[in-house]
């Protein structure tokens, strides 16, 4: 399962539900995917086929919703 946190500019942002217990963000788009940990600060992990311009896209909308993934992964995890 991998359950959508929010949809923005194209990209939509989610987790895995049985992957691992370190906070981080799925990002995919029609041209790629990423993932970025959240913790202890925001920072790329892998990226396959974005480009930089959308790499710094997907790191801004993950700053902005910063809140709602944090919440999102604690309200998911803690059930």
């Amino acid at each position: 399962m991998s359950p959508t946190v929010f949809r923005a500019r194209g990209f939509r942002f989610f987790f895995f539900s049985k992957e691992e217990r370190r906070i981080h963000i799925h990002v995919k788009h029609p041209d790629g995917e990423a993932k970025f940990w959240m913790t202890p600060k925001i920072q790329l992990a892998y990226n396959r086929g974005l480009s930089l311009t959308q790499i710094h896209e997907a790191h801004s909308l993950i700053e902005e919703y910063d809140i709602e993934i944090h919440g999102a992964w604690q309200r998911y995890f803690q059930r």
